[in-house]
């Protein structure tokens, strides 16, 4: 699918131009020549016989980037100081800091907020640990614990390149749902070692949001933590889309006037955001679902199953549909795809039932065309930006944990999960529900907080049931 530009690939150029003359209308006819689109052009400093400008550009990707400056440097009597990718100048050091919340401007701040007085709030907390969420930052604090494994689309690619990703996590924690929270990027894939390294953080937070975690191994991780700790454990790759893709269903199929407990749904992928999905779907209420892998529709024919694949064929495709994927598509009402790129055609789509619904889901290049989708079904949706309809777990995790915290909860359980889908969907109004907006933005002002609402109301106290 070919790409646009986009903001994720913009670049500044500083450039020293002729004072006078047609430089300014040949930068920009050149940058749209090359198919890039001039956002911004800033004068830097003036002078009689030259300008310095600052030209910022959305590109499609670094090699046309790279093949826009070649063309500006064509451009006579025109010079390229410098480009800057904005990108990696937002990520210039970090993206989040620690700010101390208490001034520090005296002795007698000091000795309060540490030696001597502090050691006053430490006994109390050693007398009564439960002390520890009313006089710590615990209350407020999550960590976002990833090994690297499942990095965004990037696959395995370690530690310190998905910090990045966790610090922007972070960022989104606070700015969504005031939440402090904390990246911790562990140099292990081993099991039992993240398990063990997280349960001997664990005191120190209010819950733990696990993140790019690879399947089979994040299944484990994730139970085994739930059973150690009495605080909740989130994995946001599982239940974060999976609250999303239910909220956005629930609307889709309002707009279509179809029940979740009549329709056919087909899902592409079994991995960690598929079983999750598969599971809040049946606890909706969903109950003619047919799941594919890679090796065609799971059922229990199959000699391949693992313990997971076992559990979606024992609660899925009564019928025992053995084919691929292109056949479970067919004459289904529902489709979502949490697996790989270009799986599906136009054609494909185009077998479904009528007011079709389409979640393609892969990210940045979605199991279909959504151009392609969009043809056939009645309601589209994807993980990108430039689309309507974007499934992004920031509608969820934000406000989920914001809920959690505020009820001390204990643990996670699908009676939450379901309330935080509910919740979400109905920040969507009658009035403004639509093909083209069946979630809301992520900047709509009432979703984390509708969010909260519900998952401290369903909480109630400190449950322990896992999801």
């Amino acid at each position: 699918m070919a790409s646009v530009p986009s903001v994720s690939y913009s670049i500044t150029v500083r450039l020293e131009v002729p004072a006078g003359g047609k430089a300014v209308s040949q930068i920009t006819h050149v940058v749209e020549n090359a198919g890039g689109i001039v956002t911004a052009l800033d004068v830097n400093t003036a002078g009689h016989e030259t300008l310095r400008i600052d030209v910022t550009i959305a590109t499609r990707d670094t090699e046309h980037a790279e093949a826009i400056s070649a063309a500006l440097e064509t451009i006579d009597d025109i010079k390229i100081h410098k480009v800057s990718d904005r990108t990696f100048l937002m990520h210039l050091g970090g993206k989040i800091e620690m700010q101390s919340k208490v001034p520090l401007r005296t002795r007698d701040e000091l000795s309060m907020a540490y030696t001597p007085g502090v050691a006053r709030v430490s006994l109390a907390i050693a007398r009564n640990p439960e002390d520890v969420r009313r006089l710590t930052i615990k209350r407020n604090s999550v960590a976002v614990v990833t090994d690297g494994s499942a990095v965004l689309g990037l696959g395995n690619i370690g530690p310190e390149a998905a910090l990045p990703v966790m610090e922007g996590k972070a960022a989104l924690f606070k700015r969504f749902a005031g939440i402090d929270a904390w990246p911790i990027c562990l140099d292990t894939q081993d099991t039992d070692e993240i398990v063990r390294t997280v349960q001997i953080l664990a005191p120190a937070f209010g819950g733990i949001n696990l993140e790019d975690i690879s399947a089979p191994r994040c299944f484990e991780v994730e139970a085994r933590l739930r059973e150690l700790l009495d605080i909740p454990v989130f994995h946001d790759d599982q239940h974060g889309t999976a609250i999303c893709v239910l909220a956005a269903l629930t609307n889709a199929l309002r707009v279509v006037g179809k029940d979740i407990g009549s329709v056919r749904i087909a899902m592409s992928g079994a991995g960690a955001a598929g079983t999750a999905i598969l599971k809040l779907l049946l606890h909706a209420g969903a109950k003619n679902v047919v799941v594919c892998d890679y090796y065609g529709a799971v059922h229990l024919g199959r000699t391949d199953l693992d313990d997971s694949l076992r559990w979606i064929a024992e609660h899925t495709n009564a019928e025992g549909y053995d084919g691929d994927l292109k056949g479970a598509v067919a004459g289904a009402d529902v489709f979502v795809g949490v697996s790989a790129p270009g799986i599906l055609t136009g054609d494909d789509i185009a077998t479904m039932n009528d007011d079709a619904i389409v979640f393609a889901l892969a990210n940045p290049e979605p199991e279909v065309s959504p151009d392609e989708a969009r043809e056939h079904a009645a309601v589209v949706a994807t993980g990108r930006s430039d689309y309507p309809n974007q499934i992004n777990n920031v509608l969820a995790f934000p406000g989920v944990f914001r809920g959690l915290l505020d009820a001390q909860a204990a643990g996670v359980t699908q009676g939450m999960l379901l309330a935080a889908a509910q919740a979400l969907a109905e920040v969507v109004t009658p009035g403004e529900l639509g093909p083209n907006y069946i979630v809301p933005s992520v900047f709509h002002p009432e979703v984390a907080g509708r969010v909260a609402g519900a998952v401290r109301e369903a909480a109630g106290g400190r449950p322990r049931t896992e999801a």
